[in-house]
């Protein structure tokens, strides 16, 4: 069953629900109106009656089923005395209908009910059954006054009610199936386009398509989400395209080197030993270079993925430890520091190499004898060099992947270091920034949150 279907149905099934209870409620509401007032009727009647001398013989007349009755004052309402022990004075009723003497009017003679109404069905002289309205009342010590009205023409118009009501309710029925078809395909129009959308981007793989939705309603914003998944995806793949191809050209001047080099000492050239020396540590440089790149391609490529716990991580010990590390790296740089305990719930092995690239970089562009300051404040690491600075130009590149400035090409570096610390920041629901000191230099900030969990 589609959808589509089980919204019409859904539909026809309410609407069918409502007008069939707004046609049974009508119809209560006709019959107990009738009957009230035959039952009205009666009890007026019940009045006048107590109110004669029933023993006065211009008080008998005809009554129903052309019985002679006491009379009741309207030739419709039969009326008869019934005592305790369910016997009707022929007195007071010469033709009496003992058919129509019930247990509860018994009751009422008794005086253990105050009065009665009821129905009852009754076969008349023509073998006709008659359905009658009966009510009775005390009448006396010990008898009750039971009287009675046949009622046909009100089953007749309740059946004509019904029958129109059926009507109705069966046309509302129908009109219910149309309009809940007509209203579920308008409504599932959305669903329809971004189906489509979602069918032709599966088939071609194309993830600039839209759905392109309008309005404020669930059905719009899910088609606004399915779009902003779509660009998401988009730039997903052309990163990943545009990693792959910088990852291509990066790792290919090396592998041409190390090919170059190799395929000289196969030949064994260079024949001198020196420059022989020179091309082995030539090629121990391309190695580490290459150990360096893929090692930064494998960082770059846990984007968004989190593999170590998160953990409650001091900034202040990360920053340390990275410090001393670069000592080792840097002899000839001094790295001056202003620590003040801070702790983050983070991912610290992401954290330390955030860290790490920020003083590499500081680092290697720093002159010999240079000072690089890092400062640990709260949820923020600054770390600020005393180098050449970088250009206003190329501030809007330093984070991207594998970008480098034409002045450190001669560096060693993979230029992901800094994307890297970009990626880390945000994953950690921070940034980084640089800023350019008025005395020269580069600093960069990096502020820290809270791990995606």
């Amino acid at each position: 069953m589609t959808f589509r279907l089980r919204v019409t149905l859904l539909a026809t099934v309410a609407v069918a629900i409502a007008v069939i209870g707004a046609a049974v409620l009508v119809y209560l509401a006709v019959q107990r109106q009738l009957v009230s007032q035959v039952d009205q009727t009666l009890s007026e009647t019940a009045t006048f009656v107590q109110a004669v001398d029933r023993r006065d013989p211009r008080f008998r007349g005809p009554g129903p089923f052309g019985r002679p009755t006491l009379i009741s004052g309207r030739p419709d309402v039969f009326a008869q005395v019934v005592t305790s022990s369910g016997d009707v004075p022929r007195a007071d009723a010469p033709s009496p209908i003992t058919a129509l003497v019930t247990q509860e009017v018994k009751d009422v003679a008794t005086a253990q009910r105050g009065s009665y109404s009821g129905d009852v069905f009754v076969r008349g002289n023509d073998e006709r059954v008659y359905h009658l309205r009966i009510y009775a009342v005390p009448f006396g010590s010990g008898q009750a006054l039971e009287l009675a009205r046949i009622i046909d023409e009100i089953d007749a118009a309740l059946a004509d009610t019904r029958n129109i009501l059926v009507g109705i309710a069966a046309l509302g029925v129908a009109l219910a199936t149309i309009l809940g078809a007509l209203v579920a395909r308008a409504a599932l129009a959305p669903v329809a386009r971004l189906t489509a959308t979602v069918e032709e981007v599966a088939r071609t793989r194309d993830l600039t398509r839209r759905v392109a939705a309008t309005g404020r309603d669930e059905l719009a914003r899910l088609g606004r989400s399915f779009d902003d998944m779509l660009i998401a995806l988009e730039m997903s793949l052309r990163q990943q395209r545009q990693l792959v191809a910088d990852a291509s050209h990066e790792l290919r001047t090396p592998l041409t080197s190390l090919r170059t080099n190799l395929e000289l000492l196969a030949r064994g050239q260079p024949a001198d030993p020196a420059e022989r020396q020179q091309l082995i540590q030539d090629l121990v440089a391309q190695m580490e270079r290459l150990s360096a790149l893929v090692g930064d391609l494998i960082d770059l490529a846990r984007d968004e993925e989190m593999p170590f716990p998160v953990e409650e991580v001091r900034l202040d010990d990360v920053a340390s430890t990275a410090i001393d590390e670069m000592r080792v790296r840097y002899p000839r740089v001094t790295f001056r520091s202003e620590m003040r305990p801070a702790a983050i719930r983070g991912v610290r092995p992401r954290i330390a190499r955030a860290v790490t690239n920020l003083l590499d970089n500081a680092a290697k562009w720093s002159p010999a004898g240079g000072v690089v300051e890092v400062s640990v404040v709260g949820e923020e690491v600054v770390v600020r060099d005393h180098g050449p600075g970088i250009g206003p130009e190329d501030s809007t590149h330093v984070f991207d992947r594998f970008w480098r400035a034409a002045n450190a090409r001669h560096l060693p570096g993979s230029g992901l270091g800094l994307s890297i610390v970009k990626q880390v920041a945000e994953a950690h629901g921070g940034s980084v920034t640089l800023e350019h000191p008025s005395d020269g230099g580069a600093r960069f900030r990096l502020r820290l949150g809270t791990a995606r969990a």
